[in-house]
């Protein structure tokens, strides 16, 4: 989707088809497509969300809304009818941010961890209050994608398998969800016709 079109740094560039049909960028005129979606009821099966760099919480280009963005993603599928099967998952980039106290695992001859980043679950069958200890890397979400979203299609965990992301309780009755009290409200980015930028710099 993305290639290489200057050294280093702003070093990509995403014209590869794959992109022009499947990725919806912010504009003016729908400056938070994820929300419209989820209020029209016409969300994909598996939706990559960013924000936009004002939203992000990137330093130098961001306002501090992007707590509020991200309560406003999960409020709008929390009450809407893509609650009862949907899983949200909230990561961040860059290896953690500015401190990690904890050296990551060195393993010869592949490509290293990293800092620790936070991966924070949502979803009615979400283990509450779980915190886990298992080392997992960003692979494990599209493993997740790829084998437990069909299996959970198929059944909602009918048999017995291994998962990717062992933070979920399948079997039990499905949990309601917490509306996340924010400053910032959904309205605020469905309205912001400023014109959108850039999440990163790279």
């Amino acid at each position: 989707m993305c290639g290489p079109n200057a050294a280093p740094p702003n070093a990509t560039a995403c014209v590869g088809p794959d992109w022009t049909k499947n990725v919806v960028l912010p504009t003016p005129q729908n400056p938070a497509p994820v929300l419209a979606d989820i209020d029209a009821g016409r969300l994909p099966s598996v939706s990559w969300v960013i924000p936009k760099g004002r939203e992000s919480d990137h330093t130098q280009v961001n306002d501090g809304s992007g707590p509020s963005w991200v309560a406003s993603v999960v409020n709008a599928i929390g009450n809407s009818p893509y609650w009862s099967n949907t899983v949200i998952l909230i990561t961040w980039d860059d290896w953690g941010g500015w401190y990690d106290h904890v050296a990551p695992p060195q393993i010869l001859n592949a490509y290293e961890y990293g800092f620790r980043v936070p991966l924070i679950v949502v979803s009615p069958y979400a283990k509450p209050a779980h915190i886990s200890h298992v080392t997992h890397d960003f692979g494990s979400i599209l493993k997740f994608v790829e084998e437990d979203i069909q299996f959970a299609i198929v059944g909602l965990c009918g048999c017995p398998r291994r998962r990717s992301l062992r933070l979920f309780q399948f079997r039990a009755e499905a949990n309601s969800i917490r509306v996340i009290e924010a400053p910032i409200k959904a309205e605020h980015f469905l309205n912001d016709t400023r014109p959108p930028t850039e999440p990163d710099d790279d």
